[in-house]
């Protein structure tokens, strides 16, 4: 559980531009798997901006709590049905964290995101 919330923190941080390790294949993560983690990735970085008082992310629902719940029991079904290791997971949401702050698409994933966190009852 420590690794999942240090995951949480490293995500939350502003991403400097630095090289990243190679991406991880993801061939044993199905779409849902996927969307969980980017969805989880979402979160964190709205909880963020919302922390650091952006107007845009203030917009949306506070993520600070549910966004953490959401990530942690995103995550370990992740790791529960895909076998990957919590370093795995790692790598993996940090990849998406990068993705979505790269391409500017951290607002443009929230209303595909929230949709999620309410039918998970968080």
């Amino acid at each position: 559980m420590k690794t999942l919330l240090a995951s949480l923190t490293l995500i939350a941080l502003p991403l400097a531009a630095t090289a990243q390790p190679a991406p991880m294949p993801t061939q044993a993560l199905d779409l849902d798997h996927r969307l969980l983690l980017r969805c989880s990735a979402t979160f964190a970085l709205v909880a963020n901006r919302q922390a650091a008082g952006e107007a845009w992310a203030l917009a949306f629902p506070a993520m600070a709590e549910r966004g953490r719940e959401f990530f942690v029991q995103a995550s370990a079904q992740v790791l529960d049905e895909a076998g990957i290791t919590t370093e795995q997971l790692g790598q993996l949401l940090q990849s998406e964290a990068q993705s979505l702050v790269t391409h500017d698409q951290i607002a443009a994933m929230m209303p595909e995101c929230l949709p999620i966190l309410e039918q998970s009852g968080l």
